[in-house]
């Protein structure tokens, strides 16, 4: 199906917070016999839920199902503080891959909450993190997914009642700047974060379709149905008017019309190489242009559960082999400079 032409939107596909859950997760099924579990998919992304299922981790709804002494990682999107409780009880070793990203907004909801604000938090109602955030404070949290939903809490409200707005990671930019001056026109003092709670990556993987949303006939989006990023990215390039918006898990999901010059972007929970396999598939005539509107140069250092258990592994072999004690503190794990993607590649190979 040659197109005649492929921009590349940049950045695209994994942020810092699914590298470091990602290689972490990696990093367990190394290190533990299987099963390993994991507290909810561990990213949105099907292509590598399933290739971590194949390497015997175990995903769970309910903590209840992970027997007493296994190994358990909370995902990425973080966990309602009573279900992580619950999950380190009767011994279990329990690795929190939370997105540090997303414990700043908890944060801000405990502390509004404990300052008797009513919390308007806008997100999608079902989605793990907007579950695990409104459930740090649920008598202070009021769900909000669009306009009605605001004028609904408002109404509830008493007049001159502290008000915070606060929001999920991973929402379209445009549709949150729209509930925000609508919550401002609705509550003159409102509260809002310094820094946004949208995602630096969300914003960015946005910033970048729309930067070719204009020069293409059709824009694929390269993701899961049940990730929001990448939904959002949908979204985006639908009201930046792209003729023709597709979402795929995988390049063997893509029609065999496409033509002209075709877009390409990820979201942040999607693999580079499923990238590479869409613009393998369209097949170029004139080649593939990257469009770069930013660098990003974020890192997040791996749990630090994880670092607790590979370092009394390391005293442990250190002391059966004779070697000299390592260094209390040390620096990031050994695939700490590797692209996650590759991570994945290596343990689908053992």
């Amino acid at each position: 199906m040659p197109v005649e032409r492929v921009l590349l939107a940049s950045p695209r596909g994994f942020c810092a917070g699914v590298e470091k859950a990602i290689k972490a997760l990696a990093w367990m099924v190394r290190v533990f016999d299987p099963p390993v579990y994991c507290y909810h998919e561990i990213v949105h992304n099907q292509v590598v839920v399933e290739q971590f299922r194949r390497q015997g981790v175990v995903f769970v709804d309910d903590v209840t199902e992970v027997p007493p002494g296994a190994p358990l990682m909370l995902s990425a999107h973080g966990t309602a503080p009573e279900v992580a409780s619950q999950a380190r009880q009767q011994g279990r070793l329990v690795v929190d891959a939370v997105c540090p990203l997303v414990t700043k907004v908890h944060h801000e909801v405990k502390v509004r909450a404990k300052r008797g604000y009513t919390i308007l938090y806008v997100g999608h109602r079902g989605h793990e993190e907007a579950q695990g955030t409104t459930a740090v404070a649920p008598e202070a949290v009021r769900l909000v997914e669009d306009e009605e939903d605001l004028t609904e809490a408002a109404a509830s409200i008493e007049p001159g009642a502290p008000v915070a707005l606060l929001a999920q990671t991973t929402l379209s930019v445009d549709d949150w700047a729209g509930l925000r001056e609508r919550a401002e026109a609705l509550f003159p003092d409102l509260w809002t974060p310094g820094r946004s709670d949208l995602c630096f990556a969300t914003t960015n993987r946005q910033a970048a379709l729309k930067a070719i949303a204009g020069q293409v006939q059709a824009l694929v989006v390269v993701g899961s149905a049940n990730s929001s990023n990448t939904l959002a990215l949908e979204k985006v390039a639908k009201a930046a008017g792209c003729p023709r918006v597709l979402r795929v898990n995988r390049a063997e999901e893509l029609p065999g019309d496409l033509d002209g010059v075709v877009g390409v972007t990820a979201g942040a929970s999607a693999p580079e190489p499923l990238v590479d396999e869409v613009v393998r598939r369209l097949a170029p005539r004139d080649g593939v242009e990257e469009v770069r509107v930013v660098e990003e140069e974020e890192y997040f250092p791996p749990p630090p559960e994880l670092r607790d258990v590979l370092r009394a592994l390391e005293r442990t072999l250190g002391t059966l082999l004779g070697a000299p004690e390592p260094p209390a503190e040390r620096g990031p794990l050994p695939d700490g400079s590797q692209p996650a993607a590759t991570v994945l590649a290596t343990l689908g190979s053992r």
